[in-house]
């Protein structure tokens, strides 16, 4: 059997329930954003980690090694940033081939102190050694949150309403830009940098952690419509989107229009965007809005609902049901 028959979660799901049953009651192992770990009467830790790999997560000659010392820790802070926790600390192991020079591996380590600072997460360790071939980067990061508060994927539950904290399918927009080496524009650099520096909603997470309405959370790094799946699986539920409803930026259009690109494909499937997905108690939805848009100066979009059906969406799309083809990213499909 090749891994693509089976994809990423296929794989995941081959060995999840051996090491599941070393897990205490107390802890959450795989299959969420984060471990969540109990520390103490009052806090939980919440740990995560990711690899990104040159060829297959970034471009080393269209990417500047400060943007990737920044999207390297950017994209784990997200993952904290889902389950409403606040970082404490990160550690980096970097395998590195002969060719990066020491100057490349010092703006390297800019761009990665440059969100640690932002943020206040300190580096506190990590390893490197030598690749023989790319550029390999593996970040992981502590962070923590009141006792129970973490948002966790298997808490959606029926009626909630399916709210994104901004703009999709901008990344993928811009990896298409680097890919076809468009003349640079406004509007060409605004989705580059979207795909090269994706910022972690990491206070915006942390607010909806606080709201009781505020259910089921994850990140948005596959696209919503791989994403999304993970959160009805968990939490035995369905779902519909309204695809009139997916907040795309003016940029992507414009992009999208001159291109002959489908931003709707972009917004329903493009990965790395890094917004936060919430199911949110209907009863509760305009007071959390109000009290978004407040702090935050920008929208919690609603696109859609919870329902009791099978672990699937519905795409809906003025007001009939459609069949997309596309589905979000897989790493081995």
């Amino acid at each position: 059997m090749n891994l693509k028959e089976i994809g990423e979660f296929g794989f995941i799901e081959r060995f999840k329930p051996l090491f599941n049953e070393l897990v205490p009651g107390n802890i959450t192992g795989i299959g969420d954003d984060c471990s969540v770990i109990p520390v103490n009467d009052t806090e939980d830790w919440v740990i995560t980690t990711d690899l990104l790999v040159e060829g297959v997560h970034f471009l080393q000659d269209v990417i500047t090694p400060w943007q990737l010392g920044y999207k390297s820790l950017a994209v784990n802070l997200s993952d904290i940033a889902a389950m409403g926790a606040v970082p404490v600390g990160s550690f980096l192991s970097v395998a590195v081939p002969k060719d990066v020079s020491v100057e490349y591996l010092d703006e390297f380590m800019k761009g990665y102190h440059n969100l640690s600072q932002k943020y206040n997460t300190p580096l506190l360790g990590g390893d490197t050694t030598k690749s023989l071939k790319h550029l390999a980067i593996n970040v992981c990061v502590i962070g923590k949150c009141a006792k129970s508060r973490a948002r966790m994927r298997n808490m959606a539950q029926t009626n909630d309403v399916i709210c994104v904290t901004g703009c999709l399918g901008d990344s993928a927009g811009g990896l298409q830009v680097l890919l076809n080496q468009l003349k640079a524009t406004p509007e060409y650099d605004y989705l580059k940098e979207k795909h090269h520096q994706p910022e972690p909603r990491l206070n915006e997470g942390k607010y909806l952690s606080t709201m009781p309405g505020v259910h089921a959370m994850m990140d948005i790094s596959d696209g919503i419509a791989s994403d999304l799946l993970h959160i009805l699986k968990a939490s035995g539920k369905g779902a519909e989107i309204e695809t009139d409803k997916l907040p795309v930026s003016q940029e992507l259009k414009s992009v999208a229009n001159q291109q002959k690109w489908n931003f709707e494909e972009f917004a329903i499937s493009g990965g790395e965007d890094y917004e936060l997905l919430c199911t949110v108690a209907p009863e509760d939805l305009t007071k959390i809005c109000a009290g978004f848009g407040a702090c935050f100066n920008k929208p919690l979009i609603p696109i859609g609902k919870i329902n009791d059906g099978q672990s699937s969406i519905q795409w809906i799309k003025n007001g009939e049901q459609v069949i997309l083809e596309k589905t979000g990213f897989n790493h081995f499909s």
